[in-house]
């Protein structure tokens, strides 16, 4: 696998991940967009904000690529989140990979995303109509 692509990032640019994943050696790109939606428990979300401890983030992703390098032949990785506020449709996180078969290509976006949500230390601020509550972002 090439040099894997992780980054704690401002703002993510869902246009440039194509260009990162492509090679000649695969046959299949899978890429996981996570975004703002406009309602949790029912009420109106009016924004997210995205807190991280860097250095602590980025050391478990790069150990959450090693995994899946270990357990599926990847040719390229990305794995992005964005810190900072957030309104609703825009993209706080993306995970991609590029394999020659598409089942392991599935398979291991799935297992990116799910994750760093399980173990990476970022935490988010739910900004409602009428209140604001801090939750973690990956239970």
């Amino acid at each position: 696998m090439d040099k894997p692509i992780i980054e704690i990032v401002d703002r993510i640019d869902t246009e440039r991940v194509y260009d990162e994943l492509s090679d000649a050696a695969s046959g299949g790109i899978c890429v996981f967009v996570g975004t703002v939606r406009e309602l949790t428990n029912n009420e109106t979300v009016v924004s997210l904000s995205f807190e991280a401890y860097k250095t602590m983030a980025i050391k478990e992703m790069e150990k959450i690529a090693e995994e899946a390098a270990e357990k599926w032949p990847l040719n390229k990785l990305v794995m992005r989140h964005a810190v900072g506020e957030k309104k609703v449709k825009e993209a706080v996180v993306i995970v991609g990979v590029s394999t020659a078969h598409r089942s392991e290509c599935f398979d291991a976006c799935r297992f990116l995303i799910d994750t760093l949500k399980a173990r990476v230390p970022i935490w988010k601020k739910e900004e409602f109509m009428n209140k604001s509550v801090w939750v973690s972002a990956h239970p």
